[in-house]
């Protein structure tokens, strides 16, 4: 059995209007009303990323490596390129490139084809990168419950291909479907979402999550209670702001200027994240996302 409708289960905020959801969010804020003893830690500039695919307008404008030496005196030490980027590029030239403005590269979304994969680790391996994978999940998909089944099957196979090769792990990064798509087990009779059929059906030596918020609680997650649940198999952020409009898609806003609640992600990504990284999908002014974002997130208390 399967729906795309969000599922009654205990990650999932059960208010389906947007209304409904920022109570849910204040809800998951207002829970921790004592601060931990701890409080005040920010996110470094070392673990935040943008994922430049938020900077496709501002890099058609003023050309790749103007942006990089952008960001790099922004204070980003940190860049998650897409397929895109690597165009006209060597992996040895981007690498150069790369560096030449002290910018590593915490993770790319490229390709996911299992008969190219080689020849994608060997360019991830190049680019010093530890993470690979793509804006989605890998084939054949969540379609269908045995097809979702599958997909973790893939992730595995990619997964340890790329720790053989000397990466980290290879990652799934969710939009809304993966958590709207839901399955019935045929053996217990339980309803989990596509994204918990794969995240319960992958090897986690070599298989994670890029988690991107604002695409989740648009889906109806907890994203708070997703952390706490999952937070072992949660290693990236997509840290995309934005505001909820019920049924309809959210809409997009720079990192601190959206309804999303930071302090109680960033408290239960602590530990577990390894890079938080900005994203506001073509951004209209990619200079000023980039600038106030990290300023935002990178002194952000919590």
């Amino acid at each position: 059995m399967t729906t795309t409708a969000p599922a009654r289960r205990s990650l999932r905020i059960a208010a389906a209007s947007a209304a409904g959801l920022a109570v849910a969010l204040s809800a998951a804020s207002g829970a921790a009303a004592a601060p931990p003893e701890d409080a005040g830690r920010t996110v470094p500039a070392s673990k935040i990323s943008i994922q430049l695919y938020s900077l496709i307008p501002w890099v058609a404008e003023d050309g790749l490596e103007p942006v990089l030496a952008e960001l790099s005196a922004m204070g980003y030490r940190n860049i998650e390129p897409y397929g895109g980027n690597f165009a006209g590029y060597t992996a040895e030239e981007f690498r150069s490139l790369a560096d030449k403005y002290h910018l590593k590269v915490s993770a790319s979304h490229n390709s996911t084809d299992e008969a190219t994969w080689d020849q994608t680790l060997a360019y991830s391996k190049t680019l010093g990168q530890q993470y690979v994978g793509s804006g989605g999940f890998a084939s054949p998909g969540i379609g269908s419950y045995e097809d979702t089944l599958a997909t973790a099957a893939t992730l595995n196979r990619l997964g340890e291909a790329a720790s053989k090769q000397g990466l980290h792990k290879i990652f799934g990064h969710n939009h809304q479907h993966e958590f709207t798509t839901v399955y019935t087990d045929p053996a217990t009779g339980e309803e989990k979402s596509a994204w918990e059929i794969i995240a319960d059906h992958t090897d986690p030596r070599y298989v994670t999550f890029e988690v991107d918020v604002l695409w989740a609680y648009d889906a109806g997650i907890d994203v708070v209670q997703l952390l706490e649940t999952y937070g072992d198999r949660i290693e990236l952020l997509h840290i995309k702001d934005g505001f909820l409009n019920g049924d309809d898609r959210a809409t997009f806003a720079n990192v601190g200027e959206g309804e999303l609640d930071w302090e109680p992600i960033l408290e239960a990504a602590h530990g577990h994240v390894r890079y938080y990284t900005l994203e506001y999908d073509l951004a209209p002014d990619g200079r000023d996302f980039a600038s106030e974002s990290f300023d935002h997130l990178n002194t952000l208390t919590y």
